[in-house]
């Protein structure tokens, strides 16, 4: 997250404070970030508002420009834009969709998860960063090399994002039920599941300085676990891998990701492996 030179905050069209502009200051505040303040509309009727927040930002000392655009639907929008404009970050408010709509459609913040070519921050509270928690949700069960990369990279930017707002970071991986049944005699007992996967998480571990009172191995799906748990810690952000299906796959599977997103409490910081995000970036520049 250090490394971000741009951020592409999404601005909804309203009186109301921009909670995604607030958590783009924050970060740019630290990093230096340039923000690409970006409305999607068709009719490009925004211009006074766009004009205001960007003499604010100026004034406060930030990088700043604008822009209106659209581009049929609001996630294909934001991805021509974040790619048009390289920007290593995008910011958007989540609005949760009522359970019916969602059953019909897949909501427009969960294409964005998976098409997106760049970690995606959504934003739901407008609870304080500063002092808190900082959750960071990884499956040790998936050990392949892109997996582990995937793990680091989730540590890594929960890190960062504790560091800038000073915060205390915990991280959680959640591990399947005994089975009696199993070939391996270690997924037979609950006792020998977590040792194993507790010994998976020592790379990590020594690498960011977490102590085994900050790391969390519980039994149980991921999707339930994870928001018991930044509910548990009161977390602020929860940093989360997706592996970013589309098509028909995604639609039956979903991710993780995607599943927890309405639950979840907190902010919610979605990651992808680097394979994954240049293989929609090279997808997104041939559509154009």
């Amino acid at each position: 997250m250090q490394d971000i030179r741009s951020i592409l905050v999404v601005i909804e069209p309203s009186p109301d404070e921009s909670l995604a502009l607030k958590r783009a200051k924050l970060i740019a505040g630290v990093t230096q970030a340039h923000l690409h303040l970006l409305i999607c509309d068709k009719k490009h009727d925004h211009s006074a508002l766009l004009s205001v927040l960007k003499a604010s930002l100026v004034n406060e000392g930030h990088s700043v420009t604008t822009e209106q655009a659209w581009n049929e639907t609001v996630h294909d929008t934001i991805v021509d834009v974040q790619l048009a404009e390289g920007c290593g970050l995008v910011v958007k408010q989540h609005f949760a969709d009522n359970p019916l709509k969602r059953f019909l459609l897949t909501p427009d913040d969960w294409k964005l998860l998976r098409h997106c070519p760049s970690p995606v921050l959504l934003v739901k509270t407008a609870k304080p960063w500063t002092g808190g928690t900082i959750l960071a949700a990884i499956d040790v069960g998936n050990n392949d090399p892109e997996h582990r990369v995937l793990h680091a990279t989730i540590v890594d930017h929960g890190f960062d994002i504790a560091y800038l707002a000073k915060a205390q970071l915990h991280v959680i991986t959640a591990h399947p039920s005994p089975m009696l049944s199993a070939a391996d005699p270690v997924f037979q007992l609950k006792e020998t599941i977590e040792a194993r996967y507790r010994d998976d998480c020592k790379a990590f571990q020594a690498e960011f300085d977490i102590d085994d009172e900050h790391l969390h191995v519980e039994e149980g799906p991921a999707d339930v676990l994870i928001p018991h748990m930044a509910h548990k810690l009161q977390a602020a952000v929860t940093v989360i891998g997706s592996v970013a299906r589309t098509g028909f796959s995604g639609a039956l599977i979903g991710n993780t990701a995607e599943v927890v997103l309405d639950a979840l409490e907190s902010d919610v910081l979605v990651l992808k492996p680097q394979e994954i995000m240049d293989h929609l970036e090279e997808l997104v520049s041939s559509e154009t």
